[in-house]
């Protein structure tokens, strides 16, 4: 994973003074959960649970464990909510690589808090096919314009 695919924030960010762990002292299971985000196209997310599926192990849970203490080491933008709500807190941040990357939002209503775009899941959403070692779950993580299991 090259550097200008991360900004240097997000999640998994280590608190000042603390040094983030290495990548060869992961979890395996976060190294694997990583590896994927890795995969996902620019402009297309996966959800936590898309993510599970996928690797055929663990939950949405597990997976957005690993991504708020590691994901800042890889496009940590592009694993989501399965509604499509931007991260609270890194909203700003991930609505910058989404517009950047051509990632389908749909705008928010006048009505919605500081109107905050949401994702297009059915358009943005990625299945993992056409990557390499694809997972378990890449079959049945839903396809262009399916919803996947979450």
């Amino acid at each position: 994973m090259s550097q200008d695919q991360t900004d240097g924030g997000g999640p998994g960010t280590a608190p000042v003074g603390v040094e983030p762990p290495e990548y060869a002292e992961l979890p395996a299971y976060a190294e694997r959960v990583l590896d994927v985000a890795d995969l996902i196209p620019p402009g297309r997310v996966m959800t936590y649970g898309d993510v599970a599926e996928w690797l055929g192990d663990g939950g949405p849970r597990q997976v957005g464990r690993a991504m708020a203490l590691y994901g800042s080491a890889v496009p940590w933008w592009r694993v989501v909510r399965s509604d499509g709500t931007l991260l609270p807190s890194h909203e700003l941040r991930a609505l910058e690589h989404y517009r950047a990357e051509g990632t389908p939002l749909r705008e928010a209503s006048r009505q919605a808090e500081g109107h905050i775009p949401k994702l297009d899941m059915r358009r943005a959403r990625w299945d993992g096919r056409g990557a390499e070692g694809a997972g378990r779950g890449a079959e049945g993580a839903g396809g262009e314009g399916e919803e996947a299991h979450t």
